[in-house]
Parts: structure tokens; C-alpha cells; sequence
């Protein structure tokens, strides 16, 4: 089961690289990830047979997730244009073709809890840690969808044109999308502990790889470093970023109050996402920036 599952979703990660690679076509790339959970999901579920509520509950709980993301991803850039990540990998294949790699390294990592699942035989009952991990789920979903769309709406407003989101959720934590998206993977994770046994605990590392890569490469690094290149030497960003938790949804005035160290060790506030940022009275950079005094919109 485990090799037929894995030699599709392989399957399927080819066939858009090569429709990426000949037609300079990357619009379909974060469709391309999201939807493959949903292809592990179903297939080791199917494959399977065996289809106990945990199982089903679980591979709903990520079909609903691709589903979702998949579509507000495609259409977002579908949207917008160009993705402006591939700018350099467009006219080098080899660049190219380690990235899909890594894509299809990220989906079956990710997807660990879920597919091991799936594929065992036993059934214990509905226990506690089912119902946690699907608060969780719900909870974490719920933020990424509703910070996806808030950001969207914002971007969208021709008032907002080259500005940073700071409205809704945006306003506790500059990265609240992720933060659900992190949640949600550990609620699978916790929802699937009561049938795992031995090196089956193991699937942990698929919650661990994607808070590792959300954390120090790919996701919050990359956007801390833009804004702070294209507002580092504004005011109200500043101190936007000063008051505002990386990840963890927190009121500002709340963050605000909290030792630096604390920030640190508990918030995530690493010396990594403010090692672009200018030091105080930098001229680099500088650009003429619009909007209110009280932060809320930067042009």
C-alpha cells in the first residue's frame, strides 16, 4: 500500500513539474502540493479497506484542509499573476526540479500521521486525544482560512496597494496563517496517537518538519526578511514588529509587556527574523511611505 501510494503521489508531482517546466506554467505549484495530500489521504484510506471512523475521520480532516487551501491558493494567484518565487527557477531546471522534489519530500512527511494511520489495523475507541486533536484541527483551520481571506480582502483594496496587512488577525500575530496551519498538523497528530505503537510515533516528525520549515526556511524567515527590506525604516512598522508576536496570536499590548527573553524561548521571536532589519536612524532603504500615523496602513 505504502509503495503504491507513494509511487502516485510521486506520479502526481511529475506531472506538474513537467507541466511547469515546458510551459513556464507555475501558477498550478501550491495547488500542485496542497492537492496531494488529499491524493495520500485517499489513497492509503482506499487501499486500505478497512475504513474504521478514525481513519475516515482523519484522511475528511486533510481532504477538507488540501481542499480548501488548494482552491484559495490557485485562485489567488490566478488572480495576482506570476508566482514572483520562481523568477530565477523558471530558465533553470535543475533549480526547478529540486524544488518539486522538496515539495513531494514536504507532502509525504507532513502527511505521516494520517497515512500511518490508515494503514494500521487496529481500533481502540474514541479517547480524549481524538477530541483534542480535532479542536485542534478545527481551531487551526479555522485562523489559517480566516487570516488567508482577511489578507486577501486587504491586498485586494486599491487603498492598501503596497501596504502590510496588519487588520484582524494580522493585528496579534504577523504570521497567523501559520500559526493554524502548524496547529492543525499537530491536532492530526494528537488525533492519531491512540492507535499508534512503537516506531509508529515516529509519524511526529511530520508536525516537527513542517514547524522546523515554517519556523528557520521557508516560510516566516523569507517574508520577515521582504517586509523588512520594504519597510524596515518606516515608524509604525517598526513598531508594528516591536508589539506584534511572530506566530502566536497574542494582543498587542500584551506582547508589548512580555521580557525579551520570554519572546525568545517561548513566542519564537528569534534574532533570525530581525537580521535585515535596519538599526534605528538607518538611512538605507528608505523610501517615501504614505499612510495613517497610527500604523495601520504603509504604502
Amino acid at each position: 500500500m505504502e509503495s503504491t501510494s507513494l509511487k502516485l503521489q510521486v506520479g502526481y508531482q511529475l506531472l506538474f513539474f513537467v507541466i511547469t517546466a515546458l510551459l513556464k506554467f507555475d501558477k498550478v505549484t501550491d495547488f500542485a502540493g496542497s492537492t496531494n495530500f488529499i491524493i495520500l489521504a485517499v489513497l492509503t484510506l482506499v487501499l486500505k479497506g478497512t475504513w474504521h471512523f478514525r481513519q475516515v475521520v482523519l484522511s475528511f480532516l486533510v481532504v477538507s484542509w488540501g481542499l480548501r487551501l488548494g482552491l484559495f491558493l490557485l485562485l489567488r494567484i490566478l488572480q495576482w499573476g506570476e508566482d514572483r518565487r520562481f523568477d530565477e527557477m523558471r530558465s533553470n531546471l535543475g533549480k526547478l526540479a529540486v524544488f518539486w522534489i522538496f515539495q513531494a519530500v514536504w507532502v509525504w512527511t507532513v502527511s505521516l500521521p494520517v497515512t500511518v494511520v490508515n494503514g494500521i489495523d487496529r481500533d481502540p475507541s474514541v479517547q480524549a486525544a481524538d477530541i483534542i486533536g480535532w479542536i485542534m484541527w478545527s481551531v487551526g483551520v479555522s485562523v489559517e482560512a480566516t487570516a488567508d481571506q482577511q489578507k486577501l480582502t486587504f491586498k485586494n483594496a486599491p487603498e492598501n496597494r503596497g501596504k502590510w496587512c496588519n487588520v484582524g488577525l494580522w493585528n496579534i500575530s504577523r504570521h497567523p496563517n501559520y500559526f493554524g496551519e502548524i496547529l492543525l498538523w499537530w491536532g492530526i497528530f494528537v488525533a492519531s496517537a491512540p492507535v499508534l505503537e512503537g516506531a509508529e510515533w515516529l509519524v511526529v516528525l511530520g508536525p516537527i518538519f513542517l514547524t522546523l520549515l515554517l519556523l528557520f526556511v521557508s516560510g516566516i524567515p523569507l517574508l520577515e526578511q521582504s517586509a523588512d527590506k520594504k519597510f524596515g525604516n518606516v515608524a509604525a512598522y517598526r513598531a508594528y514588529k516591536r508589539t506584534t508576536s511572530p506566530l502566536i496570536p497574542l494582543p498587542q499590548a500584551v506582547y508589548r509587556s512580555i521580557p525579551s527573553w520570554f519572546k525568545s524561548v517561548f513566542l519564537f521571536e528569534f534574532p533570525l527574523y530581525s537580521r535585515n532589519f535596519p538599526e534605528e536612524g538607518s538611512t538605507w532603504n528608505r523610501t517615501r511611505q504614505g499612510g495613517g500615523s497610527d500604523g495601520s496602513k504603509i504604502g
